[in-house]
């Protein structure tokens, strides 16, 4: 039996990995459970599952969790320190990180580096961390698993064929809410939130209508696989069906498809190499009467011409970049900027910034704080 951690598992991530492990029967049982604040579901999941420990990161409603989960033996930690003390748990074998944002980089270091598999739905960690993570991954021994769609049909794509053969990588973008439309200045939230194929958080549907998503997944890819900028692609599917593709030197194209539902990227990182029945609906090609692809044209969508630009700076700048998006992302959602404002504020931080080459952990959460500071000093001039 594998016990599995579960970080973020009131969140659409989270939720989707237990109604896998669910299917999947005894062979997988949740043994820690996390979530920010949503507390009247981590108690239902708490009670239904019954896992060692569960993690609230925010302490504002503890009381109201204690009083749910009085007299189940359940323990209860909190905070961030909570979120790295279950991923170092003996008890857990596997990690799955479904948490948003540079705050899922804590716990998933904790886990590598007691040598843990890693199902990593928490892109943030490696455009912020890669060089590190992936250092560490493979210092300890440790795994990390792709769980986003597209790096998970990569992952299986490249599964067994060498690297030095890849000609090309070509992650698919749906295109998002607004790919015809060509002002973003007037769009509302609700427009922006509802995604025409994925049903998904706030910050990733925002993500996904600046298309700054795909450029998160270019910069995560390039330090995941090992690949170099020049050899990844980003092209527009709208039915997403091909989950991404790998292109070899022969000329030979090797694509992953399969119906838009989360639970199956899930449940592979959780069994891989091993596969099992899934909860997913079967792919009918029969039933699909077109696959369209269209170009990124960089004008509509700067997002992923700045994941190129701030991989060619190095260092520090894809920090940068996550981090001023993560806080542009709340000032969209909190009415304070426009959505279009978002990537050009971005450019500007990214074009200011000096990166340091190399750096340590302390001295990428130093850049971190100062893209949130000067993307903040952008906002509060509209």
């Amino acid at each position: 039996m594998k016990r599995v951690a579960v970080l973020g598992s009131t969140g659409s991530i989270g939720k989707n990995a237990l109604l896998v492990v669910e299917n999947l029967g005894k062979e997988f049982t949740p043994i820690a459970l996390s979530c920010f604040r949503n507390v009247e579901l981590l108690s239902q999941q708490a009670l239904q599952f019954r896992p060692k420990v569960v993690v609230l990161v925010n302490q504002e409603h503890l009381p109201f969790l204690k009083e749910k989960l009085k007299g189940t033996g359940i323990n209860i930690l909190t905070g961030k320190e909570g979120l790295c003390e279950i991923a170092e748990m003996k008890e857990v074998d596997l990690l799955l990180n479904g948490i948003m944002g540079s705050a899922g980089f804590p716990p998933t270091l904790a886990a590598i580096r007691k040598g843990k598999r890693v199902a990593l739905a928490n892109k943030e960690t490696l455009v912020s961390y890669g060089q590190i993570i992936m250092e560490e991954t493979i210092k300890n021994k440790a795994e990390i698993i792709p769980v986003d769609s597209e790096h998970s049909a990569i992952f299986q794509c490249l599964n067994g064929r060498e690297k030095a053969n890849v000609k090309k990588i070509m992650l698919t973008s749906s295109g998002g809410p607004f790919r015809n439309r060509k002002d973003l200045s007037n769009v509302t939230i609700k427009e922006t939130l509802n995604h025409p194929v994925w049903r998904m958080g706030k910050k990733i549907s925002v993500d996904s209508a600046t298309m700054m998503n795909k450029a998160l997944e270019i910069i995560e890819a390039h330090f995941l696989f090992g690949i170099p900028q020049e050899k990844i692609s980003v092209v527009i599917h709208p039915e997403c069906i091909i989950h991404s593709a790998v292109e070899f030197v022969d000329g030979t194209i090797i694509a992953q498809l399969s119906n838009p539902d989360m639970t199956l990227p899930i449940q592979y990182a959780l069994t891989y190499p091993e596969r099992r029945p899934s909860i997913t609906k079967t792919l009918d090609l029969t039933e699909i009467s077109t696959l369209t692809f269209e170009s990124v044209v960089p004008t509509r969508f700067p997002a992923v011409s700045l994941a190129y630009l701030a991989l060619k700076k190095g260092g520090t700048t894809t920090a940068v970049l996550n981090a001023s998006n993560e806080f542009l992302v709340d000032a969209f959602l909190e009415q304070k900027i426009s959505l279009d404002k978002i990537t050009k504020i971005i450019s500007e931080v990214i074009d200011k910034h000096s990166p340091i080459k190399e750096p340590s952990i302390e001295e990428i959460q130093e850049a971190e704080k100062w893209a949130k500071k000067e993307a903040e000093k952008y906002v509060l001039k509209k």
